[in-house]
């Protein structure tokens, strides 16, 4: 099979495509011919290889991991024998190691029935960015029905989703994204939209119940200052490492500081999967990529500037 393969640290044209073997199964495991995967600012990170103590899980001197990805969609073609929900066949969504690739492979829980109402695509889109909103939105800023959340970067990955997301949950939901972003995160139901190019929403006198932070381009005193009395900030786990070190100093102090990295499980998909097939939230796709082009994929997403999310499409024959 054909997959994106990462010998080095690097930039994102040290990867390549290579023809290897099909990844080994487990007995509970499942086996997906990928249609879509998604590219999430996870990815390069690891084809960088930074913050470099992160290189401690990651790998040293190179990565553990050859292939790249998690997010993925497409159809089963084997299961294991302790396998009870899945089937060959089964049309799927979930999160895996090494999903730039034609076939992937990852436990039972970790997949489920893709949403009748999204392509491959858009599935594909799902996992990481929208489990990522919920959890932030959820465990970390405790966000009831209406109160009124800001959601700094509303318009990439996270962003999209945590508006929708909010909406569903009966919040009142500002956005903060660039003026090209603005009608996009009108279009998905933020109630209120600043155009960060305009104004500063640290300096416009309204408070907030919770700030979930995607962007990273306030400083935490300007962003606490925004926040009502009682008011939570989340930090997505973008954030830089002296940040996240001052978010973790301020909770042991009792301020209502946090900083998260999403933890995937089967039960908060299903909850985004519930969503999705109610018509509550919908994945939104900036640009689509073929598996070859993998590295125009990681350098755009890296860059900043996406709108939503970024896919690779593979083609129907596997190689």
């Amino acid at each position: 099979m054909k997959a994106v393969v990462q010998d080095r640290y690097g930039a994102p044209e040290t990867l390549r495509l290579a023809e290897i073997e099909k990844p080994a199964m487990g007995d509970g495991d499942v086996l997906v011919r990928v249609r879509a995967t998604g590219v999430n600012p996870l990815d390069w990170h690891y084809v960088r290889g930074v913050p470099y103590v992160a290189r401690v899980s990651m790998g040293m001197p190179r990565p553990k991991t050859r292939i790249r990805g998690v997010d993925v969609a497409g159809r089963v073609e084997a299961v294991g024998k302790d396998v009870t929900h899945l089937r060959p066949g089964d049309d799927v969504f979930g999160w895996c190691a090494g999903a730039f690739a034609e076939y992937a492979a990852g436990p039972e829980d970790h997949f489920l029935a893709q949403p009748a109402n999204l392509t491959y695509e858009e599935a594909a889109a799902v996992p990481v960015a929208a489990v990522t909103a919920l959890q932030g939105l959820r465990d970390f800023g405790k966000l009831q029905s209406g109160q009124h959340l800001l959601i700094n970067g509303a318009a990439g990955g996270v962003g999209t989703f945590a508006v929708q997301i909010a909406k569903s949950m009966g919040a009142r939901v500002t956005g903060v994204c660039s003026s090209r972003n603005v009608e996009l995160v009108k279009s998905i139901g933020a109630d209120h939209v600043i155009d960060y190019t305009r104004s500063d929403f640290t300096k416009a006198g309204e408070h907030f119940d919770l700030i979930l932070d995607n962007a990273g381009n306030q400083s935490l005193s300007a962003l606490r200052s925004a926040l009502a009395p009682g008011g939570i900030l989340v930090y997505n786990s973008g954030a830089s490492m002296a940040r996240i070190a001052m978010a973790q100093l301020l909770s042991r102090l009792g301020l209502k500081v946090f900083m998260f990295l999403a933890k995937l499980n089967r039960h908060d998909l299903m909850a985004i999967r519930a969503r999705i097939e109610s018509g509550q939230i919908r994945p939104v796709i900036d640009r689509r990529f073929r598996l070859e082009e993998v590295a125009a994929a990681i350098a755009y997403v890296e860059a900043g500037h996406v709108r939503g999310k970024v896919v690779l499409s593979l083609p129907l024959e596997a190689g």
